[in-house]
């Protein structure tokens, strides 16, 4: 049986600078926190650096002309703030005229532009004067976001300050498995509160500019079930869960405060990290970080099953939020500490995250419930798998399954009353994995790295196929 999406709804697909773009030191671009953290021995999968990645800003033309074969209504993608300002000075007014050509190029083919100011490549300049952890990035931050208004602000109508804040400050400032990894409580939580302030401020100084502009932010957010429903320690790993994961983001942007019993979490166990945290929260902040949104970008891979009690079994699993953590069963992440994740026979994808479509439909009704008249947009869903070549053809049966029973999720949470209106595969390309390096492979478009030649993926033609009907 099939079901129709509504009229508007918005089909798209997503990708960020770093994992795309390559021409790192092209035309003025200086090194972001992931070029000198890809050269980091061991830091990333076989060495890889994003210096050319799939060469995007030379190969743009090609790959927007792809975007319009799929019949995709728009494109959501990141600037580089290395490119736009590199070391995060004065202007480039080369980086600036990529994205103007980006840009053109887009609306030539009929796409909508959907732009993401952060997806986590920061000049390494401003790391070294210390990065999120400073406040004063966050004013580095609105020059930039404003420097690509000047340019694109009379076509560019959607505007993303932030990508998935609780990776570049938990995962990149804490559990050190991100650019510019560093392991340390206190910074982490420091990098989430100039993260928010920075997207707070951000949108002040856009509305500021024009009103009429859709304004948001992506957050990664995920579904925390406890093991066994009826035991406290693995409802309060749940709990746990939700509050560093979630709540940490979802209650400064949407009510203007931090949750209390998470803050009270970490301060049990690292009492120093919270003062120094506390110090730098300053009256008005969080008035500025809940500037109220025009719309909330929701990212969703997979959700966790969870455990207050270590595991019983010696196989290790991979732990939630994202695989780029080590694998392990305990949780490195402060609010979370003795949390184990808990095995419970789903299918996983190549990432080695479990497959779980109903997790969407909740996190999008229980955003919806928290936020009622608040638009959303699923901006990233997607999965790896170990992709082959066969006569030319790249017959990922997996990936074009989990793209219609997630998009079937969406429908189940629009039809139990959450307003969403758009859903953004990621990814467009075969990209640089981040701390993976090239070894993964999400796109629905196949990128050979050595002769840089793209191929529509099985799971491409069918997402062509459910635009065109408009229906999964």
């Amino acid at each position: 049986m099939s079901r129709p999406f509504p009229e508007k709804f918005l089909f798209g697909a997503a990708t960020a600078a770093y994992q795309i773009e390559g021409a790192a030191f092209d035309d003025g671009r200086t090194a972001s926190i992931w070029d000198a953290f890809s050269r980091v021995p061991g830091a990333v999968v076989n060495g890889d650096t994003g210096d050319v990645a799939c060469d995007h800003y030379n190969r743009y033309p090609q790959d927007v002309a792809l975007m319009r074969e799929l019949g995709l209504q728009s494109y959501r993608f990141s600037a580089s703030w290395s490119r736009v300002r590199p070391d995060g000075g004065a202007v480039n007014p080369a980086g600036v005229a990529f994205y103007d050509r980006l840009v053109d190029e887009l609306l030539e083919a009929g796409i909508l532009p959907w732009l993401t100011l952060y997806h986590w490549d920061m000049p390494q300049a401003l790391e070294e004067k210390g990065g999120w952890t400073v406040r004063e990035t966050s004013d580095r931050f609105v020059e930039y976001g404003l420097t690509l208004h000047d340019a694109l602000g009379d076509r560019v109508r959607h505007w993303t300050t932030l990508n998935e804040p609780w990776c570049s400050s938990f995962l990149s400032y804490t559990a050190g498995a991100h650019a510019p990894g560093r392991y340390d409580v206190g910074d982490g939580l420091l990098a989430a509160h100039h993260l928010l302030l920075a997207h707070g401020r951000m949108i002040e100084a856009l509305r500021e500019r024009d009103d009429a502009l859709e304004c948001g932010i992506t957050l990664n957010l995920t579904v925390a079930d406890a093991a066994d429903p009826q035991d406290p320690a693995d409802l309060d790993a749940a709990r746990r869960i939700d509050g560093q994961f979630n709540r940490w983001f979802l209650d400064p942007v949407l009510q203007g405060s931090y949750p209390e019993d998470t803050v009270e979490d970490i301060r049990a166990a690292h009492p120093e990290a919270v003062t120094r945290w506390e110090a730098a929260v300053q009256d008005g902040d969080l008035a500025s970080m809940s500037t109220p949104l025009d719309w909330l970008g929701v990212n969703y891979y997979h959700g966790e099953l969870v455990s207050g009690h270590a595991p019983r079994r010696a196989d290790e699993q991979a732990p939630g939020g994202d695989a780029h953590v080590s694998r392990r069963t305990e949780s490195p992440f402060p609010a979370a500490e003795g949390v184990h994740w808990v095995e419970r026979g789903l299918p996983r994808t190549g990432m080695d995250w479990e497959v779980q479509p109903d997790g969407l439909r909740r996190v999008l009704q229980r955003v919806a419930e928290s936020a009622p008249g608040l638009p959303l947009y699923v901006t990233e869903n997607g999965a790896a798998y170990d992709d082959e070549l066969v006569d030319g053809r790249v017959p990922d049966t997996e990936r074009a399954a989990f793209l219609k029973d997630h998009l079937g999720a969406v429908l189940a949470a629009i039809d139990a009353g959450a307003d969403v209106r758009g859903y953004f595969y990621w990814s467009l390309l075969d990209n640089y994995e981040w701390a993976w390096g090239y070894e993964k492979r999400f796109g629905i478009v196949r990128v050979d790295y050595e002769t840089q030649e793209r191929l529509v993926k099985d799971s491409g033609l069918e997402y062509r196929r459910i635009i065109a009907e408009r229906a999964v």
